[in-house]
């Protein structure tokens, strides 16, 4: 009997390459270095460039991405393209030196030019930021590779005419007139494979103030490490620090942070109230409860959600600081993060509240006023860390106290599947992508309730992934279209809910009752050509689904 082939779906061998991608990753990071353009690192290229991320654009094509360029440029540290050796280590003091910190514009972590050609990036977030490093530096050096492909005539080093026109520009700092840079412009259209106008397009979206030829640099040092690479044998390497192979998974980050939490509701006398947990930014909660009462002349005339508008512009500094100012008198205690996980955390007692300045009317004995703790966006996996170590009981001494959690409520962007930039998703599942593992849970949240405010909603079940940077459309549309019924994707919610379960369901850390919240607003439609992340941000767009959300967090918990 002939057995019968069945041909694998491109979804299929997209799980498969970001299954081999992850297990790569591990391998790569236990080994303890690998050379990315190397034998060691041709797993993970085969991998990404079989996956196609959406993300990531041309990324199989001859020409160079340009849109994925941008955004992965935007998360990694300024100058990473010119070093051939790049350090990823834990927190080892590199803060007490005389190394300058570089942060990059859309990723919060600390990273140090260490000499011309090395970079140290601190990871403090857990191994969702070894992986969003990992895939960002694999795509950059895929495209630097096709920026040689199209320069090098030969191995002796013979470069094409254009590229030489670049070298003199990018590397004698020449100042030239704008009849030159638009002639450069012109060679780097040839060298890319893209038309003038999307080389003009990406010149002016790295311009700066203080750099205003950046991309012809960025460009320049990616093809000159290449060509370092073929001919001359010069492999760029990642190291991974012995510090951070021993520290990666053990939480030593998340206990100082939430033990420093800890601290704080013990010093106010706040440890024993009803508590209330917000994984959100840093505005939204404090704007809500704090701005009415602290803006009184620029509310007036505001409807909606237009004050909101207002305080989320760029020019509104002085107003954001008055609201904050208002609010520290007002119950809101502010806590940086020292600890490394990034992760700035608001306690705000709302007994020295005035709440009939808020929208919010219910009052409650003293001793039940609500305790909330706001703490910003964890990253993948950290989300695990920092929710589990929270939930922990304060030990101090010999006293052992458990936190009285009556709340935890998640919210954040996600891609969304079904739907457009801005409108909203109530989860009531979340599934972990390459797992089998899945975490079902009564929210709170209902669809009904985000209605009203000029957004859609959807509700259904998300999917967690390892990183967004690592989807693509085929995937994406088997998990909407099957019966896993998914309306969005994104990094943290099983993470969460992981550690949630854990600590009501089975270790008894937090009351088996404990109410769970999540809401997400779109910040793109990976199903939509030209709606990915790297189509750039949601602008005031945002604004709605963010505080429509807030506003029936808050409700719910002022009214428990």
């Amino acid at each position: 009997m002939k057995t019968k082939h069945q041909e694998r779906t491109r979804a299929q061998e997209s799980t498969n390459a970001i299954e081999r991608l992850y297990i790569s990753m591990r391998h790569l990071f236990s080994r303890g270095f690998y050379k990315p353009m190397g034998v060691s690192g041709e797993t993970l290229r085969k991998s990404l460039l079989l996956l196609r991320p959406e993300i990531y654009g041309s990324i199989a094509e001859d020409r160079v991405e340009l849109n994925g360029l941008i955004y992965v440029i935007e998360r990694l540290p300024e100058g990473i393209e010119e070093c051939q050796f790049i350090n990823l280590t834990a927190d080892e003091g590199y803060n007490k030196t005389h190394f300058k910190v570089i942060i990059p514009p859309k990723r919060r972590r600390n990273c140090y030019r260490i000499d011309k050609d090395q970079m140290n990036i601190e990871i403090t977030r857990g191994r969702s930021e070894i992986y969003d490093i990992l895939t960002h530096l694999t795509f950059l050096f895929i495209e630097s590779h096709k920026i040689k492909e199209r320069i090098l005539i030969n191995l002796e080093g013979s470069i094409t005419r254009e590229w030489r026109n670049l070298e003199e520009v990018v590397l004698h700092n020449k100042n030239i007139s704008e009849e030159e840079r638009e002639v450069t412009k012109v060679h780097l259209a040839n060298i890319l494979g893209r038309t003038y106008d999307e080389v003009a397009d990406a010149y002016n979206a790295f311009t700066s103030s203080e750099n205003v030829d950046r991309f012809f640099q960025i460009i320049y040092w990616l093809g000159k490490l290449a060509i370092s690479e073929t001919c001359h044998q010069q492999k760029r390497t990642i190291n991974f620090s012995s510090v951070l192979r021993e520290e990666i998974g053990h939480h030593i980050y998340g206990d100082i942070w939430a033990n420093t939490i800890k601290k704080v509701l013990k010093d106010n006398d706040l440890l024993k109230r009803p508590i209330h947990i917000i994984s959100a930014n840093m505005h939204s909660v404090l704007n809500t409860i704090y701005a009415t009462s602290s803006l009184t002349e620029e509310v007036k005339g505001k409807k909606g959600f237009e004050l909101y508008e207002l305080l989320s512009n760029n020019d509104s500094k002085p107003l954001q600081k008055k609201v904050k100012e208002y609010a520290s008198k007002k119950g809101l205690t502010y806590i940086k993060d020292t600890s490394g996980t990034n992760i700035n955390v608001q306690v705000i007692d709302t007994k020295k509240i005035d709440i009939a300045d808020t929208q919010f009317k219910k009052v409650v004995s003293e001793e039940k006023a609500p305790v909330i703790i706001v703490m910003d966006y964890a990253f993948g996996e950290q989300a695990y860390e920092t929710m589990d170590e929270l939930l922990k009981p304060y030990k101090e001494k010999k006293n052992t106290t458990h936190l009285n959690v009556a709340s935890i409520s998640i919210m954040g962007k996600a891609g969304i599947l079904e739907g457009g930039k801005g409108d909203i998703m109530i989860p009531s599942a979340h599934i972990f992508e390459g797992t089998a593992d899945n975490y079902p849970f009564t929210n709170q949240l209902t669809k009904e309730d985000l209605e009203g405010f000029g957004v859609r909603s959807f509700d259904g079940a998300m999917v967690t992934v390892l990183g967004t940077s690592l989807q693509n459309k085929d995937l994406l549309k088997f998990f909407h279209d099957s019966t896993w019924n998914v309306i969005g994707l994104e990094m943290e919610g099983a993470h969460y809910q992981k550690a949630i379960q854990a600590a009501s369901k089975i270790r008894g850390n937090i009351s088996e009752d404990v109410k769970v919240r999540y809401a997400y607003y779109a910040s793109d439609n990976p199903l939509e050509t030209g709606a990915t992340l790297a189509s750039g941000g949601l602008g005031m767009s945002g604004v709605t689904p963010t505080y429509a959300i807030t506003n029936k967090i808050l409700e719910q918990i002022f009214n428990s």
